[in-house]
């Protein structure tokens, strides 16, 4: 397996409503339906989930600008506003089980806030590139459906669709890493690199509204 994991997701909301997500403390994992499910009907069927790892009470905003802001090489993340929908794009290098485990129930929040009746797709795997898988991979380590009627770990998702939504994003999270691999080559690149991962292009500027 390889040592890169993601998540990523697409949830259609309002600009103003994701603005009131990045303020809203994350949850408990019982926000999820059946939180016992994380792994259920994927490569890791009937891995237990670790929530004690799971951070509570503490924004997507804090969270989010903390992980851009101080992840270091470990941690390549996409996330903003764009389009009318939140999107995130996050890569771990090594299963960080504490961000896992504290984003999925952040975006079981989000999905409360989407403007669309049906549920969208948060997608976590593994995958050394980075890159996403096609649909009827077997690698898929869990898919979690969120909406305004609640969130669920399920199998049972368009993956099709979810990934076709997902492109924009994975495109700029190459983007990003192009570019981090360039400025890695200067003599400024630490500096280079800081102002690289809070360009509006990756992170969407409210998340740091609280530290300029």
């Amino acid at each position: 397996m390889s040592d890169s994991f993601l998540l990523a997701t697409r949830i259609p909301m309002t600009r103003a409503d994701f603005e009131r997500w990045l303020d809203t403390p994350a949850p408990e994992p019982g926000e999820i339906a059946n939180p016992g499910a994380v792994f259920d009907g994927w490569y890791w069927n009937g891995k237990a989930p670790a929530w004690q790892h799971a951070e509570t009470g503490i924004t997507p905003r804090e969270y989010l600008a903390d992980c851009i802001d101080d992840g270091g090489y470990g941690l390549t993340y996409i996330v903003g506003h764009r389009d009318g929908a939140l999107e995130a794009y996050l890569m771990h290098f090594g299963f960080c089980e504490s961000n896992i485990y504290t984003l999925l129930p952040m975006f079981a929040a989000a999905g409360k806030l989407s403007s669309d009746t049906e549920p969208s797709t948060v997608l976590f795997w593994a995958e050394t590139s980075g890159s996403l898988r096609e649909a009827d991979w077997q690698g898929w380590l869990s898919t979690l459906s969120v909406g305004p009627a609640g969130a669920r770990f399920t199998p049972e998702v368009d993956l099709a669709a979810a990934i076709a939504g997902l492109r924009p994003a994975e495109q700029r999270f190459y983007d990003l890493v192009r570019e981090l691999a360039r400025v890695e080559e200067s003599p400024e690149g630490a500096d280079e690199s800081a102002h690289l991962d809070r360009d509006p292009r990756y992170a969407d500027p409210a998340l740091f509204a609280d530290r300029e």
